[in-house]
């Protein structure tokens, strides 16, 4: 349907998570958008509902009693277009109840097509369940058995160059047919399965999966060349999939597809691309993380690249007896200032895993719940780091300049240096009783060098502003710029290792507020910005540190104030803390 951005005044969104669905109505006041009112309810895709429009009329409805306006029809059903103070103009979804997205990603090379394979999955809002290739020292039967098992919603196949060898492609296509995976919903699903692989096989591979239960579509090839990626066409493909077959078969989703007037987008899908348009507006590079009980999203785009990571066994409830394995318990107590004894916390973590919904009560388990956080974080950003790279198997023509750069084929392309915007999401972070926390917890799991601002997503409205996005760009970034971000502050922070107490860099702040001062090495120390406060700060490293222009360079940078105020951290990257217990507490006090 084409709808007419004009005549847009009253915005309706929804976003049906796995246990909440929640509802915001953004208005046009004065000429400009702003986020007015939001409700929420539990989310009924499961029995004994077994109706997703359920749970969404519900949170509309509350929406609609605070803004007084009448939201629904007397069936349930979103009243619109909008007349007066009734209904809306524009209504959206994103969703991931029922577990989300689920797909099973195949290709030829482990570490190329195959991981081409996954970060169009991933960018496309999707869970991967697991990567089959070719070199991935499973036998066939094994790779069989393992398909067979897994239930994935679609599987995503790719594999060679355009006009290469098509063998070993259509031989993972020969794998899918005999394992006959069974889809999660229902008997009459036909199994989607995405071809994006060599054009060339495309015949052999239509003949291999030539059977009554397989849907398959056939897309342009993921990795045309050595050289480039191109994800598009799969992951538009997947989002069509996603609507088709995953939507049209759970509980109320036909429905719900019916009320909308754009298509259900998956949430981190959408998450993604409402970063994504923000980063294109402002021409800046955006790292967001989102921290749930059982997953942690990171997002980044940087030079207008996107990718996406899933940490599935990283998370604040579910999955925090997996951060304390993997961190070690060590690792999570050198953030905590005092002494915890560690038979109690072991406890205490079983106790969050067979509670997920219960909050800190007291202070020490409040400080112990943010320590873990920073190493899920920190943890979840070194895997988004190993996944997010310059493309693996190219042949790069390097001449004598290029022998001292940095770009190496497979190296990261996250640099943090170069990082504008880390914007935070999910309980943990939101939820913090001070924003001071939020920002020390960002700060100390990113490690931003430079200068970097922090912003927290209030009311978790990301994803329906991504949705709205690909609707209305200009309403979705005005939102987002003025009601979705509170703004921390900024953090200035130098590259570099020292000594204690010996100088890291000078600085001084001119505009709204005059200050000056030398920041030590392992100093860190809070200058009071308000929200509306914007300044030059110029910064002069001493020998050894670096602060975006080399090392001992001047630097200018332009900050802003926020909820915390300037972050001016002397504490050198990589971040390092005393090994001896008492002393790391001891470090940790001065920091709080």
């Amino acid at each position: 349907m084409t709808i007419d951005l004009d005549n847009i005044n009253v915005i309706l969104a929804t976003d049906c998570g796995s246990t909440t669905t929640k509802a915001i109505l953004i208005q046009k006041i004065d000429g400009e958008y702003r986020q007015t009112h939001r409700g929420e309810a539990p989310t009924t895709v499961e029995k004994p509902f077994a109706n997703v429009t359920i749970g969404v009329t519900n949170a509309v409805t509350e929406v609609g009693e605070l803004a007084r306006r009448q939201l629904t029809n007397e069936d349930g059903t979103i009243k619109h277009p909008a007349t007066g103070s009734d209904g809306c103009d524009l209504y959206i979804s994103t969703s991931s109840a029922g577990g989300g997205l689920q797909m099973m990603v195949a290709g030829v090379i482990a570490e190329m097509t195959a991981a081409s394979a996954k970060r169009a999955a991933l960018g496309a809002g999707a869970i991967v369940m697991d990567v089959i290739s070719s070199n991935d020292k499973r036998r066939a039967h094994e790779q069989i058995q393992r398909i067979r098992e897994l239930r994935p919603d679609m599987i995503l196949i790719s594999g060679g160059t355009d006009g290469g060898t098509t063998e070993k492609v259509v031989q993972l296509a020969e794998l899918i047919a005999p394992a006959k995976p069974q889809p999660r919903f229902g008997s009459e699903y036909e199994m989607p399965i995405i071809y994006a692989g060599n054009k060339d096989a495309k015949e052999e591979v239509q003949r291999s999966l030539d059977e009554g239960w397989i849907d398959l579509a056939v897309v342009d090839n993921l990795r045309p060349t050595l050289e480039m990626e191109n994800l598009g066409p799969a992951r538009d493909k997947i989002h069509d999939v996603f609507l088709e077959h995953v939507m049209a078969h759970a509980p109320g989703y036909d429905k719900l597809m019916e009320w909308a007037d754009a298509p259900i987008m998956p949430t981190p899908g959408a998450v993604g691309d409402i970063l994504q348009t923000i980063a294109k507006k402002d021409g800046i590079n955006v790292v967001g993380v989102d921290i749930g009980g059982a997953t942690t999203d990171v997002f980044s785009v940087f030079n207008e690249t996107f990718n996406r990571t899933v940490s599935a066994n990283l998370g604040m409830s579910y999955s925090i007896s997996n951060v304390c394995a993997e961190a070690t318990m060590p690792n999570v107590l050198r953030w905590v200032h005092f002494d915890m004894d560690e038979r109690e916390l072991r406890n205490r973590v079983k106790n969050k895993m067979i509670r997920p919904t219960t909050i800190p009560q007291s202070a020490e388990s409040l400080i112990f719940e943010q320590a873990v956080a920073r190493e899920a974080l920190r943890l979840a950003y070194k895997q988004h780091k190993e996944f997010a790279t310059t493309l693996k198997g190219v042949q790069q023509q390097r001449t004598v300049g290029d022998t001292f750069s940095q770009e190496v084929a497979g190296a990261t392309i996250v640099n943090n240096m170069s990082l504008n915007l880390l914007v935070a999401s999910g309980g943990v972070l939101s939820h913090a009783p001070r924003m001071h926390q939020t920002a020390m917890m960002l700060v100390d799991a990113f490690e931003p060098e430079g200068c970097t601002n922090l912003a927290k997503d209030s009311i978790f409205m990301m994803p329906h502003l991504g949705v709205l996005s690909a609707v209305h760009p200009e309403a979705a970034a005005e939102v987002f710029e003025r009601d979705c971000l509170i703004y921390l502050g900024t953090c200035i922070a130098a590259k570099g290792l020292g000594k204690l107490g010996k100088p890291c860099f000078s600085w001084s702040l001119s505009g709204d507020v005059n200050a000056s001062g030398t920041c030590n090495f392992g100093d860190v120390e809070l200058i009071e910005m308000g929200s509306d406060d914007r300044a030059v700060i110029t910064c002069e490293p001493a020998k050894g540190f670096d602060l975006g222009a080399g090392n001992g360079k001047k630097v200018e940078h332009e900050v802003r104030g926020g909820t915390v105020g300037l972050i001016i951290d002397g504490r050198g990257r990589p971040l390092g803390l005393p090994e001896e217990r008492a002393q790391c507490q001891q470090t940790i006090s001065q920091w709080v």
